[in-house]
């Protein structure tokens, strides 16, 4: 059985699960965590916020208009285009739900989140996949997908910066990827949560590209401010007020104290992008040659030693912890995390190091 019909064929099962979410939960965390793929959380304190400035009932309604007009701002996009995610993962399945169902086909890129294909399983329609391949540079190849079409095809599903491998995805690419996509009337959605580390030439969102691309993002990743669950679609006005009523089935009502905390972070998204960009560059240098050029985490092949033995001597001997690459379906990968705290990232590497030379193994790009 093929890889769609395999994931496909769990449909009927019902049982729906992230391998990888359950393992960031209770096995990730050590005394060295390079795990991890979001900035460090941003301090409350420096939003300066008081409680005074914070109300527990908002206005309700279908978005709160302060927030979508600071995320309109900062990104170019119309406030009427704008809807509330829940987070990345929340604006995900709120756009899978409302694009797919059963019969319906979708196209997501190999290697992938898994997050992702468990989400597009869940609306009962048929995986299939394209590849990003690391001796391409994980490039999206247009070709690829154009073959992968059919009528069936409602929606190709890709991640920019690329996640696991934090390559990047150009315009003109993305662009092709849009018109192959409308000759079978299908959407594209781009999942933007890492683009935001793109530092010395701040790409626009997909979003701008074309009618049928949908954009989905927060301040998660990049900004260290994941327990606010502030998170966004970008949608064409009319696809945007189908969302908003879909979302009334599951989300009735968002915390309005982080709405709140998340305009103050949109006044302060300078500095807060600032902070990130110093520990990432910071850590990137001492990672030395092999650092990806943009991203919170490096995505290296492991030779010399199984992966599964590598990461258990080090977490087991060493108190440090990396991704195990089947999670995001490479299994001779490890994914390194570029956004711990310095001196925590500092001796995570050396621990890795020290690990490898235990095990005569090595990284490689």
């Amino acid at each position: 059985m093929g890889s769609a019909e395999q994931e496909s064929a769990g449909v009927t099962g019902r049982v729906f699960e992230s391998a990888y979410m359950l393992w960031a939960k209770t096995r990730s965390r050590a005394k060295f965590n390079l795990a991890t793929s979001g900035v460090p959380g941003y301090p409350l304190a420096e939003l300066g916020a008081s409680i005074e400035d914070l109300e527990i009932n908002g206005p309700g309604g279908y978005g709160y208009q302060p927030l979508r007009d600071a995320i309109g701002d900062e990104y170019g996009v119309p406030t009427e285009c704008i809807v509330a995610g829940g987070g990345t993962s929340g604006a995900n399945q709120y756009a899978f739900s409302l694009l797919l169902g059963p019969g319906d086909e979708v196209l997501i890129e190999h290697p992938a989140y898994d997050i992702l294909t468990n989400l597009a399983l869940f609306t009962g329609a048929t995986v299939k996949r394209f590849h990003r391949r690391p001796e391409c540079g994980w490039a999206i190849d247009p070709d690829e997908i154009a073959r992968a079409m059919t009528p069936r095809t409602k929606l190709i599903v890709l991640t920019n910066l690329h996640n696991p491998s934090c390559a990047p995805a150009d315009e003109t690419t993305l662009s092709l990827v849009g018109g192959i996509a409308a000759s079978q009337g299908a959407h594209v959605l781009v999942d933007e949560a890492y683009l935001d580390c793109v530092w010395d030439a701040k790409p626009r969102s997909a979003f701008h590209l074309g009618p049928n691309f949908i954009v989905t993002s927060s301040l998660t990743k990049v900004y260290g401010l994941s327990g606010l669950r502030c998170g966004w679609i970008f949608a064409p006005a009319d696809v945007a007020e189908r969302l908003w009523r879909l979302i009334d089935l599951f989300d009735n009502i968002p915390s309005h104290p982080a709405e709140l905390l998340s305009v103050m972070a949109f006044q302060k998204i300078e500095r807060i992008r600032e902070r990130a960009r110093a520990l990432m560059e910071g850590n990137r240098a001492a990672y030395g040659p092999g650092a990806p050029k943009y991203g919170t985490v490096a995505f290296p092949r492991m030779t010399g030693v199984s992966v599964g033995q590598f990461c258990e001597v080090l977490r087991s001997e060493h108190e440090t912890s990396v991704v195990p690459g089947h999670f995001f379906e490479m299994p001779d990968r490890v994914r390194i995390s570029l956004v711990a705290q310095p001196e925590v990232f500092r001796e995570g590497l050396a621990r890795i190091r020290k690990t490898l030379e235990a095990l005569d193994g090595w990284l490689e790009d």
